[in-house]
């Protein structure tokens, strides 16, 4: 399978380092605003080099034009979060792409090994019905789909509540690595619960800098109605009068005597393999891991042997209570969302319907 990268900043390079790893995925070049000397290929349009699907990695107040250029031309597009920055752009793109069914979005937080192994956890039904979800460690549409995630939420209207608050912190990592920085600077962290009804509710806590400031915590909390998972340890009641605390455990290669070289091979919980490593060998991170899945899957998306990865709707979704949280924080009132067009029906059985339609027995690609 070949792609088009649209843009080539920060994430778009990463984009492409991954894809270099996997057998079967092809960069075959990238279209930017200012030709200059890259990895790939400089292309004059989306379609020179006859791609599969287009990867748009450009600034979300760019990313709808990227987005809707790719669709009019009928190329499939995995689009970078947020497929739109503000609630009308989210919407305009809705009415201009999300009819074609060419869009997936490139949410990859719940494909990262910790939360994937967490996500099966919850899904065997060991914590009962999960209730409320605390996500501290990443910002925004990335924590509002993990929410969404754990709790299953799908589209369901929500109340938000936020608040701000400023303290001192260091910083003493950032993009490019280690900043050298002693200075202790001021840091919002805000606050927020999404109300989404029926007994659910998610918790938002984010200070500036924390996905990459370390130190502070990532922090993850799952409650249910039988149980409770913490970072990596459940609590539940498997037998009557009795309360067990299991660990997730990551085997991790590379320690210590063990030659086979340093990756992430599984996650476990008892004897049950809740993640296993399908890039073993590669050596990649927990962020490249879950950019090769998604493109793997956007890849086998495309050519009609697997489902859509994370179809426009549900980006526009998290992208869309990542706002009311903003809008909750900046005015100190209580947002109440409302059902939006992309909401309505089975977005994922459109998606489904479109690579039929586009993808027939026979078709080259």
């Amino acid at each position: 399978m070949r792609f088009v990268l649209a843009g080539f900043g920060f994430r778009a390079a990463a984009i492409h380092r991954v894809a270099r790893t996997l057998p079967g995925l092809e960069c075959v070049g990238a279209v930017v605003r200012t030709p200059r000397p890259l990895p790939v290929p400089v292309l004059g349009d989306l379609r020179e080099g006859r791609p599969d699907f287009v990867v748009s990695a450009v600034a979300a107040a760019a990313a709808p034009g990227v987005i809707a250029a790719a669709v009019e031309l009928g190329l499939p597009v995995l689009a970078e979060t947020p497929p739109a920055a503000d609630r009308a752009g989210l919407r305009e793109l809705w009415s201009v792409a999300g009819p074609s069914g060419l869009v997936q979005v490139a949410e990859q937080y719940p494909l990262m090994p910790s939360h994937a192994a967490r996500l099966a956890a919850v899904r065997t039904g060991v914590l009962g019905t999960p209730t409320q979800v605390h996500v501290s460690s990443t910002q925004q549409y990335h924590a509002v789909a993990l929410i969404r995630a754990y709790l299953d939420a799908g589209h369901a209207p929500a109340t938000v509540r936020a608040v701000r608050t400023v303290a001192p912190l260091l910083h003493p990592l950032d993009r490019a690595g280690w900043t050298d920085d002693t200075t202790v600077r001021p840091a919002t962290t805000t606050i927020a619960t999404l109300d989404f009804g029926a007994g659910r509710s998610g918790v938002y806590d984010f200070t500036d800098g924390q996905t990459r400031n370390l130190l502070r915590f990532r922090r993850l909390l799952v409650r249910g109605t039988h149980g409770e998972l913490h970072d990596d340890e459940i609590v539940h009641m498997p037998a009557p009068r009795t309360i067990t605390r299991t660990p997730l455990v990551r085997r991790q290669s590379g320690h210590d005597l063990d030659l086979s070289g340093y990756d992430t091979e599984t996650i476990t919980l008892g004897d049950r393999v809740l993640h296993r490593n399908a890039y073993a060998g590669s050596r990649l991170n927990d962020d490249e891991l879950a950019v090769a899945a998604m493109l793997d899957a956007m890849a086998a998306w495309v050519r009609g042997a697997g489902p859509p990865p994370y179809p426009l709707a549900e980006g526009l979704q998290d992208q869309s209570l990542a706002l009311a949280v903003e809008e909750a924080a900046d005015s100190g009132r209580e947002i109440t969302t409302t059902t939006e067009p992309w909401s309505a029906g089975d977005s994922r059985a459109e998606h489904r319907r479109a690579v039929r339609r586009r993808i027939q027995p026979g078709d080259d690609r």
